[in-house]
């Protein structure tokens, strides 16, 4: 069974593990630390049966839209429904706190990541030329309102 919990600061080395197997470039340790600290931040790890951390979340609201700033899982624990948990607690959490929209960045070429999105209720919006450094590509710039019986 896995649990969707607050991070912790204790947290923090496994995340960074798992960003540096999925995210370039991973975020520093103090920026995670501060992400926890966050009122404006949703910031969620799943968690397996043998309390092993599987992967993360974080969320920003920013006045009446949230932007998902990063979601990973660890390589092993892919394919398990691991992040489709973390996506569904993360609009949960927006349509709670009476978000309109979220938006997110998506790597061109990250399909299994488009295929998430818009599994949950995303669409392609617009792209951003070189948005993303090491290495440089473009990004998908997705979003999902959360308006009416979304919600």
């Amino acid at each position: 069974m896995i649990s969707i919990v607050a991070a912790t600061e204790q947290d923090i080395p496994k995340i960074m593990e798992i960003e540096r197997e999925a995210i370039s470039p991973p975020w520093s340790h103090g920026a995670l630390l501060d992400e926890i600290s966050r009122d404006d931040s949703f910031f969620a790890v799943a968690v397996g049966d043998s309390s092993q951390l599987l992967g993360f979340i974080i969320l920003r609201r920013m006045a009446d839209e949230g932007e998902l700033l990063q979601i990973a899982v660890e390589k092993d624990a892919r394919r398990r429904g691991v992040a489709d948990m973390l996506m569904g607690a993360a609009i949960g959490f927006a349509a709670e706190n009476t978000l309109n929209a979220v938006h997110l960045e998506v790597r061109k070429s990250n399909e299994a990541a488009i295929a998430l999105y818009k599994k949950h209720g995303f669409s392609s919006v617009r792209h951003r030329r070189d948005y993303f450094d090491s290495p440089v590509e473009d990004a998908v710039v997705m979003s999902r309102e959360l308006t009416g019986e979304s919600r």
